[in-house]
């Protein structure tokens, strides 16, 4: 199938992209520029330049694919991109799946595909565009809600892992907040292989959470990080106002959100199998680890 793909030189979208391909699908990559053009292409896929905003460009290209898999969401270009891209499928029958956000669900300890909306202020926008996809008739609509992605020593996880550490005889790793709070987490390889699952077999209308089961609190990750970096003084609380002005409001108070989310929807209904390394074992001995980033 040739599925057109925003998002494709992403976090996310760099293991996207080669497991579509890796699953026999054609790819067309909706990228900026030259440079971008050229790595996706080196990945496989075919590069359609220009920008996700265009609705022109996107209805077009939505209409030429055999459905669309949006990873470059954001507040400035999902309301006309997903407008553009409904029309473009408009009573084909093909799959559409979108990108929300496990962070709208707010503060809950056991967060399901159909727990109540509670989002902070970072994420608020995501509601009325999502309710857009899956209200949409005509076209095969799902909506992939990662957790906290991690993996290749990127992503949120570096928060912690690249923390202040004070100065002195003991220097510390610096929490967000008291650390009491979890986050629900999903390994970026098994979070490409529910986008395609999704693309492939999702029910119209559905909402899968990309979240593996493993639900650490954000103390057990400073824990992790400072034995993994020799810091003699382990981990220091810090309070929510501090972790404002530190990591800026809109963003601390996402990160301040105490979640766990099993995923279970995803792996009864489509097969999933979350098995990549959990995010304590990448902060410990993986990816996130002193060594595995000195040698890159």
């Amino acid at each position: 199938m040739s599925i057109l793909l925003t998002g494709a030189t992403g976090f996310i979208g760099s293991s996207v992209l080669p497991r579509l391909i890796e699953e026999g699908h054609s790819v067309t990559a909706l990228v900026r520029d030259e440079a971008k053009a050229a790595q996706v292409e080196a990945a496989g896929a075919t590069a359609l330049i220009g920008d996700a905003t265009d609705s022109e460009l996107v209805e077009r290209a939505a209409r030429d694919s055999d459905g669309v898999i949006h990873l470059a969401s954001a507040k400035d270009v999902d309301p006309g991109f997903v407008k553009a891209v409904l029309t473009g499928l408009a009573g084909s029958g093909k799959s559409f799946v979108h990108t929300g956000g496990i962070w709208t669900y707010g503060s809950n300890a056991d967060i399901v595909e159909d727990s109540p909306s509670a989002p902070p202020a970072l994420t608020a926008w995501r509601g009325a565009t999502e309710a857009i996809v899956l209200a949409a008739e005509g076209v095969r609509t799902a909506v992939v809600v990662p957790a906290v992605v991690y993996g290749r020593g990127t992503g949120i996880p570096t928060v912690i892992v690249d923390a202040p550490r004070g100065t002195g005889v003991s220097p510390a790793i610096r929490l967000v907040g008291d650390g009491t709070q979890h986050w629900t987490t999903v390994h970026v390889d098994d979070l490409a292989a529910l986008y395609v699952l999704a693309f492939e077999n999702g029910d119209a209308g559905a909402v899968y959470l990309g979240a593996s089961g493993q639900n650490p609190t954000v103390r057990e990750l400073g824990e992790a990080a400072a034995a993994a970096a020799g810091v003699v003084g382990g981990v220091q609380e810090e309070s929510a106002e501090d972790s404002r002005d530190r990591l800026g409001a809109a963003f601390a108070d996402a990160l301040l959100l105490d979640q766990q989310a099993r995923g279970s929807k995803a792996r009864i209904d489509l097969g999933w199998e979350p098995n990549g390394p959990t995010l304590l074992e990448e902060i410990a001995s993986g990816s996130y680890a002193p060594q595995a980033v000195a040698a890159e």
